[in-house]
């Protein structure tokens, strides 16, 4: 799996979101593969990259996580409350 295809499966799955819900990255690891454990690193990385970009939003604790965030976070649409959002 590529850096390309984690980038695209994160995108859909943050758009298919209701507004004002999250999602954890491992509920797209697992929709991609039945071993979704090893895909947990690219897809945070990536994740981390998109929210860089403005693309997304990775939240930890309800709140924009930073650029090297320890512990769970989540994935949203980006906001225009999210400072570190690009307009």
């Amino acid at each position: 799996m590529t850096d390309d295809d984690l980038r695209g499966a994160i995108l859909a799955q943050v758009a298919r979101l209701r507004p004002g819900t999250t999602c954890c990255p491992s509920q797209v690891a697992r929709d991609l593969a039945a071993d979704w454990r090893p895909l947990m690193e690219p897809l945070r990385r990536i994740a981390l990259n998109l929210a860089a970009e403005g693309r997304i939003a990775v939240t930890q604790k309800g709140r924009p996580a930073g650029p090297d965030p320890r512990g769970p976070i989540r994935l949203a649409p980006p906001t225009k409350e999210d400072p570190d959002v690009l307009p």
